[in-house]
């Protein structure tokens, strides 16, 4: 073999294990797959997917509340019935997901049931799949364009450290049985840290 056949062949295993490299980091990483019909709400520290074919919306920047990073709203009769939200550096000495869902817990409110809490793992760089989701029921107060005071709601908030050690809180609030385990679960999947 010939020193420029030697050179060739070197070039081509080096270009290869380029391409090999490519084909498993993803070009950037992986985004967790949507639901069909769904679309994506995104932030600086991750992307939550939200049922748009349901009627959930992209609430507009300027119309946020303070604390949300983004906000997607179904709304019937007036009345927001479905909510997705995101809180990004919502606490202070927060640094993994236990301490991220302790503080987000704490702002699930007086009165509310907690019916499950478990360690999830999100799509996003090894560094932030670490969080923690926590399920739970409360009573709308009717207050604010939400349901009639007394109509029970389902919950569940999604919490982690992104990989710049942000935290952040997902939240999923809607008419109890308007949403099934599996719509719920489909929330949690569509997470991508950042």
């Amino acid at each position: 073999m010939t020193t420029t056949q030697k050179i060739h062949r070197a070039i081509g295993a080096t270009a290869a294990a380029a391409i090999g490299l490519v084909l498993l980091t993803g070009c950037g990483g992986d985004s967790a797959a949507l639901p069909e019909g769904w679309d994506k709400l995104d932030t600086k520290s991750l992307s939550v997917g939200y049922p748009g074919d349901q009627g959930y919306k992209e609430q507009p920047e300027a119309e946020l509340a303070k604390g949300n990073a983004a906000v997607a709203l179904k709304e019937e009769s007036g009345l927001r019935t479905g909510m997705v939200s995101v809180q990004l550096d919502f606490a202070t000495g927060v640094d993994d997901a236990g301490e991220a869902a302790a503080a987000a817990g704490a702002g699930i409110g007086v009165g509310a049931t907690r019916k499950a809490t478990e360690d999830v793992r999100l799509t996003g760089p090894e560094s932030a799949r670490d969080a923690r989701r926590i399920d739970y029921e409360f009573t709308s107060s009717g207050e604010d364009r939400t349901p009639a005071q007394g109509t029970r709601m389902t919950g569940v908030v999604v919490a982690g450290v992104d990989s710049k050690k942000v935290p952040f809180a997902v939240r999923i609030n809607a008419v109890k049985g308007t949403l099934s385990t599996k719509d719920l679960d489909a929330f949690v999947d569509s997470i991508t840290v950042k």
